[in-house]
């Protein structure tokens, strides 16, 4: 795998951990809240859900993490897949930034997997 195709990957995986840090332990928090524009309301009644979010996003780095760790352009291509599909799903039933936020980076990730 490329330089590139691994520092890419690398970024989608730090976005996604910084996405589990904000969602299981900021979401309540000012910096949280106004990273997702909630209401404090909203933010204590959603808590739950979110730590659960966050969890997964915690899977994905670790599946980027272990696909960069051995090399394997699979390994890799099947988590910036899920990443890709959880963006493009956020984006259309939550915020369309999510698709610049999540998507594009994951897309243009395993672009430089498959292909360099």
């Amino acid at each position: 795998m490329s330089l590139t195709a691994q520092l890419l990957t690398a970024l989608v995986a730090l976005l996604h951990l910084g996405f589990l840090v904000l969602e299981m332990f900021f979401w309540t928090k000012p910096l949280g809240r106004k990273i997702f524009g909630l209401d404090p309301q909203v933010a204590r009644d959603s808590a739950k859900l979110a730590m659960n979010q966050g969890l997964y996003n915690g899977f994905l780095v670790a599946g980027l993490a272990w696909g960069l760790w051995l090399g394997d352009k699979g390994i890799c291509l099947f988590f910036l897949g899920c990443v890709v599909v959880a963006g493009l799903f956020g984006a259309a039933t939550v915020k369309r930034s999510i698709l610049y936020v999540q998507a594009v980076p994951a897309i243009l990730a395993a672009i430089a997997v498959h292909y360099f």
